[in-house]
């Protein structure tokens, strides 16, 4: 048995190796530089200090808590880079887009514009916030781990695995001009399983949810490209469609899809729970009574995921309006006339966004309802 889990655990370790070797590769390709060609020139952003404030000129904002408009000389220390060690005197202009209130102690990110190894000129860029979001990550994990135990520490894990699968896998698949829904559709899959099964190992219940949420998922997709094709809404409609139409010339990226794939990441998390939360209940079920029919593990199956498919669908319409509330909030300023609202890009957008997840949380309810009320007693027998 010991031989077993050890022969195991090193398959893991070296697929996992075999998987990070492939992502390393994979990531080497033809990335936009800003080292301008034949040229020297570059722009680099280090970590700095202020040391003192010689000199401001600064006026309170009567209108907004705590803002300031004006200038400030301020003493700064580079504390990363080439120019780690060099003091200098930079100037800090305040104002709506761009405030950062010096203070004497406070570490800061500054912009390094180089012209030559003679000539660089070093302005302020933004406040240091990597510390703190390291911190409120590691205070989550470890949230995660503490409350939830081995089962935090394979969801922790579960994350973990899906964030590098969407920046390291997802990101350069579309940046390399391969089909957005399709790549989409492939890393969903790839997580899907990795997350369950770390969760709930190999088992006929996490066989179902993996079923479940990739069908569940691919709906989504299908949907929101029926929708956004009947409703003439694509990827060229977002406000980063312009500068990605200028790479994408270059680089071969299908921006018309990008909203989809997008849609497809965002129901993930929706559709995966419900999928788990049916697929346990009728397992439990059919562990209580085997004798129950396929019929009857079908029906209480659709009778567990009636109760979850109207929060679900919530969270995610939430979700949508959650990011775009500041939007929203311009419009109802400005008392937008009723048919330009009704037709804008942006409101188009969102309706197809929050329904097309809602919608693939309510299809996944009889689906993977069909599934394990089919699989887990074949499985289980």
């Amino acid at each position: 048995m010991k031989k077993w889990k050890s022969s195991k655990f090193s398959l893991w370790i070296l697929l996992l190796l075999l998987f990070i070797f492939f992502l390393y590769n994979f990531n080497q390709g033809t990335q936009i530089s800003f080292r301008q060609q034949g040229g020297i020139s570059y722009i680099r952003y280090e970590k700095a200090k202020i040391l003192s404030i010689i000199s401001e000129s600064l006026e309170k904002d009567e209108t907004i808590s705590g803002l300031y408009r004006g200038s400030q000389e301020l003493e700064v220390e580079i504390l990363s880079g080439e120019h780690k060690g060099e003091v200098h005197v930079i100037k800090n202009y305040l104002s709506n887009l761009f405030n950062v209130y010096g203070k004497p102690g406070m570490n800061i990110i500054v912009c390094v514009d180089t012209a030559n190894p003679e000539m660089y000129l070093v302005t302020v860029y933004n406040y240091n916030r990597s510390p703190v979001l390291y911190g409120f990550i590691l205070l989550f994990l470890g949230a995660l781990w503490g409350i939830g135990g081995k089962k935090g520490f394979q969801s922790m894990v579960g994350i973990i695995f899906t964030c590098v699968c969407i920046i390291f896998l997802l990101i350069p698949m579309l940046y390399k001009g391969y089909s957005p829904i399709f790549a989409t559709i492939f890393v969903v899959g790839i997580t899907t399983f990795i997350t369950l099964f770390l969760l709930n190992g190999w088992s006929s219940k996490t066989m179902s949810a993996i079923l479940g949420t990739i069908l569940g998922a691919g709906i989504a997709g299908i949907v929101s490209r029926i929708a956004g094709n009947l409703a003439r809404i694509s990827g060229f409609h977002t406000e980063e469609a312009e500068i990605l139409i200028v790479i994408a010339r270059d680089y071969g990226m299908r921006i018309g899809d990008l909203l989809f794939a997008g849609i497809l990441i965002a129901s993930l998390g929706a559709v995966m729970d419900i999928s788990m939360s049916i697929a346990s209940s009728v397992y439990e079920v059919y562990r209580a009574n085997p004798r129950y029919s396929k019929t009857e593990l079908f029906r209480a199956g659709l009778h567990v995921g009636r109760d979850m498919m109207g929060t679900m669908s919530n969270t995610l319409i939430l979700a949508f309006a959650g990011t775009s509330l500041n939007t929203m909030l311009l419009i109802y300023s400005y008392n937008v006339p009723y048919n330009q609202l009704i037709n804008m890009n942006m409101l188009g957008i969102e309706v197809v966004q929050g329904l097309s997840g809602s919608l693939a949380v309510i299809l996944t309810v009889p689906i993977i309802a069909f599934i394990s009320s089919r699989l887990i007693p074949r499985f289980e027998k």
